[in-house]
């Protein structure tokens, strides 16, 4: 059994995998991306620039490093939020060697003069660089070495069309079945160094929203429970007992997703609620609660965005274990036609 690594940080790389064999779920997009690289090694070039989207937690920053990893070239990684000036984003660019790939996190959150320096550089492999001011400013090209961009996002609507047109490969990573979550959690317990039943990885990964990043989350909560509680074989029991210990339920809510379910049905009656009342009665950012709770419970039919504001499903009074109210109308209904 591998040995322990120390660190959070090592812990987490440790879990990625390192090329796309090893790669659990997405099938099409893998086919997909195999398919894009092995044409890229054939004629020697660095391949199409690559665009992921999909929730968080997906395996977007994983697919970066693989892609880098399948084509034998170094990975440089940074953010949209952190490249604030045209002259960040270039001075990264004039350090790449040929091949390289650099990949944007968060690509949505570009400033517009810093994307705008991307066009030249994506579509001709140079970069506009303007010396001087006023009349006298000249202005001339940079050549740069082939690279490959990979950018990833989780709101793919905030890119603008002529950056989106720019990548020559885009697509969509989806929600994780529970037993291809099963899979990676039997992966990453083996690097964990723990033994993990697997009707004990099924439970966990029934738990974790469809997402491996939780999913791996959720595994080290286990472990410790196991390691500290019991004996240090992560069983069906002693994983239910653990994510009961850490308040997440049979279908993968946490406290704060129960409590807003709580508020909306107790104390407004079901809604509609507005998402900053919704948000100030739980406490929480409504940047939080719109991007990080309300989809889950959407995709689990418990919640539901309407034109006058946010309403419980009879789905979400049901799984509170409340009364559904008499003629509470359906999901569908929710919505004018």
């Amino acid at each position: 059994m591998p040995a322990k690594l120390d660190g959070d940080t090592d812990l987490d790389n440790s879990l990625r995998p390192r090329r796309l064999d090893e790669f659990v779920g997405q099938d099409r997009v893998k086919d997909q991306l195999q398919l894009v690289l092995d044409g890229a090694r054939r004629r020697g070039d660095a391949a199409d620039h690559l665009l992921f989207s999909g929730p968080p937690g997906l395996g977007k920053t994983s697919l970066a490093g693989i892609v880098a990893a399948e084509l034998g070239v170094d990975l440089r990684t940074t953010s949209g939020p952190a490249l604030e000036r045209p002259g960040d984003l270039a001075a990264i660019l004039t350090n790449l060697e040929r091949g390289d790939v650099l990949f944007v996190d968060e690509i949505h959150r570009l400033p517009r003069p810093v994307e705008e320096i991307l066009y030249p550089a994506m579509e001709d492999f140079c970069l506009d660089v303007v010396v001087g001011k006023g009349p006298g400013a000249r202005a001339f090209r940079l050549p740069l070495p082939p690279f490959t961009l990979v950018g990833a996002t989780t709101r793919t609507g905030l890119i603008t069309s002529p950056l989106r047109d720019r990548f020559g490969f885009a697509t969509r990573l989806e929600y994780y079945a529970a037993d291809e979550l099963a899979g990676i959690l039997t992966r990453s317990a083996g690097i964990l160094g723990i033994e993990v039943a697997p009707d004990a990885a099924l439970e966990v990964a029934r738990r974790s929203r469809g997402t491996p990043r939780i999913a791996n989350r959720l595994l080290k909560r286990v472990r410790d429970y196991a390691e500290v509680r019991a004996d240090g074989v992560a069983t069906l029991g002693v994983a239910r007992l653990a994510l009961d210990l850490f308040e997440v339920d049979g279908r993968g809510l946490d406290r704060l997703d129960r409590q807003i379910l709580q508020v909306l049905c107790r104390d407004f009656g079901g809604g509609p609620v507005g998402l900053s009342t919704l948000a100030v009665a739980v406490g929480e950012e409504p940047e939080t609660v719109e991007d990080v709770v309300e989809p889950f419970l959407i995709q689990q039919g418990l919640l539901a965005r309407t034109p006058r504001g946010r309403v419980a499903t009879a789905g979400g009074y049901a799984h509170l274990g409340l009364a559904v109210p008499p003629g509470m109308p359906g999901t569908a209904s929710l919505f004018p036609g």
